[in-house]
């Protein structure tokens, strides 16, 4: 696979400086998404962590910066993008925890299964729906595909072992999709947590989680405000977005512990 040309990629840097990203100047590009996904996922210890549809890799680092002892597996359709993961994990030396694996959500590996977490940042529009990126890698990251939402969240599932966890970000005015798509798959524990661009605005976003063979009723917990009437990040905002606090409503947003 040919190497990008300097000129056609860029390297950034989230958490603050600690997570250090080559992705493509002109592509799809990683904002904040990745960096709340991440902080969102309680991964203990030892335990293994899917990062389905991981791009160039920006969430599975995160997470490894606060969990540095958890393991990540990434998928990822686009080649372009997997090999910019693999050069990632290189750059930020977690090669022996972070593995890119090139293949499709609709058909994922042989022997790719069995995670206690699965997060994922599935694409966020329907095929078809408004006018599509002119950059094809771009299109591709933002618009469904072969699989619709309810067919990559079933995807999603079925990697994870019993009582695993699946942690997604997604547009708040998808929440209903998806929780009809979690509906008859075997997972309970649904907590929804909303994101919300400012104090009183609607939220933007929504951070869905759900449990293998779990019952337990669907909880809506605090949310996140991510931003000051400035335009400035809220103090939780900072503490998760450039402290890397794990984003733990049950425990404090911003916890750090």
């Amino acid at each position: 696979m040919p190497i990008p040309s300097p000129e056609s990629v860029t390297e950034d840097c989230l958490l603050g400086g600690r997570v250090r990203l080559i992705q493509p100047r002109d592509g799809y590009r990683a904002a904040i998404d990745p960096v709340l996904l991440a902080a969102a996922v309680p991964a203990r210890p030892g335990e293994r962590v899917l990062d389905l549809g991981c791009g160039v890799g920006a969430a599975a680092l995160c997470l490894l910066a606060r969990c540095p002892e958890a393991v990540v597996d990434g998928l990822e359709v686009q080649p372009s993008l997997a090999g910019l993961g693999e050069r990632n994990a290189a750059l930020n030396a977690v090669e022996e925890r972070f593995a890119v694996h090139r293949g499709d959500a609709a058909a994922p590996p042989a022997g790719l299964g069995g995670f206690d977490h699965v997060m994922t940042n599935p694409p966020f529009f329907e095929a078809g729906s408004g006018t599509p990126a002119a950059n094809a890698s771009r299109a591709m990251a933002h618009a469904e595909g072969e699989l619709d939402l309810v067919g990559w969240i079933k995807a999603a599932v079925k990697m994870l072992r019993p009582k695993g966890r699946l942690t997604l970000i997604h547009r708040a005015e998808r929440l209903g999709d998806i929780l009809a798509a979690l509906r008859g798959r075997g997972v309970g524990d649904v907590t929804v947590l909303p994101l919300w661009p400012k104090a009183g605005r609607a939220a933007g976003r929504v951070i869905v989680s759900a449990r293998q063979g779990v019952r337990s009723p669907l909880r809506l917990l605090p949310g996140l405000v991510l931003h000051g009437t400035g335009g400035e990040y809220t103090p939780q905002a900072e503490a998760v977005l450039r402290g890397g606090a794990a984003l733990d409503p049950l425990a404090g947003l911003g916890d750090k512990s």
